[in-house]
């Protein structure tokens, strides 16, 4: 098999070199897609593009992270198509792991063992199952964050699962995702409209296996990532109103219309509750910012 990793960039100056150079060292075709970066990335690229067969796309917008992999898709010609963040580091051989484990298990997708810090796998999230209406609802409201080891969350992110075995499973993280050319041009690569992240990589899985795909865990194609390097540099409102928006979204094309409703009615009632605990401390922004930015998620998706 022949693979062509496709790696997204935006303001990704401080992390693309590493992914780049542990890239260039498999035998991978490499294709960068840059989202309009204002920092020093499309340099750092360049550089690197003198003395490596990379090519370079250099966005004059940030078009998603979805779009651009469906721009990097379209130039590549690998029979695979490796979606990679940049702050995913490929330990030497993992890529040649990945394609053979879609080999050896004859599926369309695998994706590879994303390491912590500590050399450990993201345990709930290297890998999880299709959100259900169940999922959504614990999720926006405070269910999982107050009680992360319920049954609906463990099930969820696999929390029991072994991450030393190879295993079928339904979502790898798109950080690190291997799909098989003729799977991606049957489900029309990744939808658009799922905009600038989130949701985009658990609509494509799901449309894979309502397709009939087969989708693998290989703990063997080990990758170091950092973790939140693109949702890091949203400001907080922009990270409530895209994850929210983009969760309704893909909750629009894959749940039933009263389905919908109830998960519109969690997430308005999510808010308030949030709204609340932000007027006792309990908030990851200024109060002011908070209080706005729950706001903003009600009037989207009301």
């Amino acid at each position: 098999m022949r693979c062509s990793a496709i790696v997204v960039t935006h303001n990704s100056g401080a992390t693309i070199g590493p992914c780049l150079e542990a890239l260039a060292r498999e035998d991978c075709e490499i294709v960068v897609v840059d989202n309009a970066s204002a920092d020093d990335t499309v340099q750092r690229i360049e550089e690197f593009v003198a003395w490596n067969p990379v090519r370079l796309i250099a966005n004059e917008q940030n078009i998603g992270f979805g779009a651009a992999v469906n721009q990097g898709a379209r130039e590549g010609n690998g029979d695979v198509l490796l979606m990679l963040n940049p702050d995913a580091i490929a330990e030497p051989g993992a890529v040649a792991e990945l394609l053979r484990c879609l080999e050896t298990t004859e599926a369309s997708t695998a994706g590879g063992a994303l390491l912590e810090s500590d050399g450990q796998p993201a345990r709930g999230f290297a890998f999880r199952r299709i959100p259900t209406l169940a999922v959504l609802l614990y999720e926006v409201l405070l269910v999982n964050q107050l009680w992360p080891g319920n049954a609906v969350n463990r099930r969820y992110r696999y929390l029991d699962a072994d991450y030393a075995q190879l295993q079928e499973v339904e979502q790898p993280a798109g950080a690190c995702l291997a799909v098989t050319r003729t799977a991606w041009d049957s489900i029309g690569g990744f939808d658009e409209q799922f905009f600038p992240v989130w949701f985009e990589d658990v609509d494509l899985c799901k449309r894979l296996l309502d397709n009939g795909s087969k989708i693998f865990y290989c703990p063997e194609a080990r990758f170091r990532h950092s973790g939140a390097h693109s949702v890091g540099q949203l400001a907080f409102r922009e990270q409530q109103v895209f994850w929210y928006t983009n969760m309704l979204r893909y909750a629009r094309k894959h749940f039933s219309q009263a389905q919908v409703f109830i998960l519109r009615l969690a997430i308005v009632k999510g808010m308030l509750l949030r709204s609340v605990a932000a007027l006792f401390g309990a908030r990851k922004a200024p109060l002011g910012e908070a209080l706005s930015a729950y706001w903003e998620v009600v009037r989207a998706v009301w």
